[in-house]
């Protein structure tokens, strides 16, 4: 006998068997999110709608990424005038100068056609630690150490992400194998970073009378890099301030307004 089934009957199947297919397409992502890390929230002077980087914390930051992140990792996207930009570390001119001058450039050809190093000057950009991607992978037995310059926006968690990296190496845990070169990392997806330990405490001296601490070595450059990557937060976050304050009135301007030609009328 064959079943009798009405438009919605069918129609509601249909909807069934998709909801289904969508409840499993959703569902292996799902569990894969939840083997990820869980990264801790820090408290940043940047959070918030009126959040201002610390200009102290970014000059340590710099120092840090100077000593031992720049062995590895080049940021391409800075320039030495960048430091002294407003909303940035805000370096003196004559501290942005000598800064670039401790660096070697490469730059020509001159009148003989010759290309010729010299010292860095503001407008030059960071230099690479190595000359390309293929020099820095035989450096780092194939790893390639990725640019920071926009890092605390490519990664989820941004600068929460990057301290908590930075402080979570580790022991393996007992029954865990770490493959040779890799270092255990809780923070790190999968848990085996190439990176080896970075930063110690008293690993980089500071002159400020802040304590050298890996915590506080660790909290410096993840702020640094954050501004490195959005160097004009502060900005966008005025502009906006302004802005929700334009349409607060707006909105007040209009109430009035609606109340002006509209109440005298009969309803």
């Amino acid at each position: 006998m064959k079943a009798i089934t009405s438009p919605g009957m069918r129609l509601a199947s249909i909807l069934s068997v998709g909801l289904l297919c969508a409840l499993g397409a959703f569902a292996a992502p799902a569990r894969a999110a939840g083997d990820l890390p869980t990264i801790t929230a820090q408290s940043w002077s940047f959070n918030g709608p009126f959040g201002t980087f610390d200009r102290g914390q970014l000059q340590r930051g710099y120092k840090v990424y100077k000593e031992v992140c720049a062995g590895c990792h080049g940021m391409k996207f800075l320039h030495f005038r960048n430091l002294g930009e407003e909303g940035g570390p805000e370096f003196s001119e004559a501290a942005v100068k000598a800064l670039a001058a401790e660096v070697e450039v490469s730059d020509g050809p001159n009148d003989e056609g010759e290309m010729f190093d010299r010292a860095g000057r503001p407008a030059d950009a960071f230099p690479s630690p190595f000359a390309n991607a293929q020099a820095a992978r035989a450096a780092n037995n194939g790893a390639l150490p990725p640019d920071l310059s926009v890092m605390a926006k490519a990664r989820t968690g941004g600068a929460d992400y990057l301290y908590a990296l930075l402080t979570g190496y580790s022991d393996p845990p007992e029954g865990v194998t770490v493959a040779e070169g890799m270092n255990y990392n809780k923070a790190f997806p999968g848990h085996q970073i190439a990176m080896a330990v970075p930063l110690f405490d008293d690993g980089v001296e500071y002159t400020d009378g802040t304590a050298a601490t890996l915590d506080n070595h660790a909290k410096d450059v993840s702020a640094f890099l954050m501004w490195a990557a959005e160097p004009k937060l502060e900005e966008r976050l005025r502009i906006g301030l302004r802005f929700m304050i334009y349409l607060v009135l707006l909105t007040g301007f209009l109430y009035l307004a609606k109340r002006r030609v509209w109440g005298s009328l009969k309803h």
